[in-house]
């Protein structure tokens, strides 16, 4: 059993605005039956006074899904477009006294019904998360959406995506890339180290050795080779050799491949060009 707020069960049991708006300015709907929680908002807004007068929901879901649409359509009475644009999901938990952690995610789907909203009335296309392949196929979650809200909330751990998101709460087999997606924008977010000061002489020196340790044993394994030609300052010149002579993805090594790498090993200033 959920530890629900005397709010949560009261917006819950006695939800206000429920309903449509037959003349409805805007309407904004998120999820899907078939994912288990679905979420359609409607808003009358004033042409005049650009403000929200009326809001109405119908939703299929949970106590916290049923709360938080409640919750919502009376908090953005009486605000203008952009105002309600600034409501985050924690102010919806927030006005219901707290969400349980795991059913956080029925906040963030109150949100994002709002800003389909919007987009609804501005005539733009809302961000169409299901119009991506799915990382999580039991409740169609995207890739772009959780890296959204790994940012948003600063989450760390695949309990956190799931609670905020659905994602790994299925069958699980999208577990490993949430693991892999949390690790990607959490190394996104380390402050780079500080490097050593180096000697003009260590920095060729490390430049050499990087070439020869890190770059050349991939190309070697495609048949294609690297030589280090000069060096000026922040220009590398260097000549690729055998299979990547001439090869009509030599650019893209010398970019992806080989500055890349002494970027990260060396120095973020070095610029990697072909010697002919």
């Amino acid at each position: 059993m959920w530890d629900y707020t005397n709010s949560v069960l009261d917006h819950f049991t006695n939800p206000r605005n429920v309903g449509e708006i037959e003349d409805a300015s805007a309407v904004g709907e998120v999820g899907s039956l078939a994912c288990g929680d679905a979420l359609k908002l409607f808003l009358k807004i004033d042409k005049q006074t650009g403000k929200i007068i009326d809001a109405k929901f119908k939703t299929f879901g949970c106590a916290s899904a049923i709360a938080s649409a409640s919750a919502l359509t009376e908090i953005v009475k009486g605000m203008t477009l952009d105002e309600a644009l600034k409501i985050s999901n924690e102010d919806i938990a927030k006005f219901l006294g707290g969400l349980p952690e795991q059913k956080m995610h029925c906040s963030v789907m109150g949100k994002e019904a709002l800003e389909a909203a919007v987009a609804n009335y501005k005539g733009e296309k809302a961000v169409a998360h299901q119009e991506e392949p799915p990382v999580c196929k039991c409740f169609w979650v995207t890739e772009k959406k959780i890296r959204e809200v790994i940012l948003e909330h600063q989450l760390t751990t695949v309990e956190q995506v799931t609670n905020y998101t659905k994602a790994g709460g299925g069958c699980g087999g999208c577990i490993p890339d949430i693991k892999r997606i949390l690790a990607e924008v959490m190394h996104a977010q380390m402050p780079p180290a500080e490097r050593p000061k180096m000697t003009n002489l260590q920095r060729i020196q490390l430049i050499s050795q990087t070439i020869e340790k890190d770059v050349a044993p991939t190309l070697r394994a495609d048949g294609g080779n690297i030589e280090l030609v000069d060096i000026d300052g922040t220009l590398v010149k260097v000549r690729l050799r055998g299979a990547c002579s001439g090869c009509a993805g030599a650019k893209a090594t010398l970019q992806h491949l080989v500055q890349e790498t002494l970027r990260q090993k060396v120095s973020p200033d070095l610029v990697v060009v072909e010697e002919n």
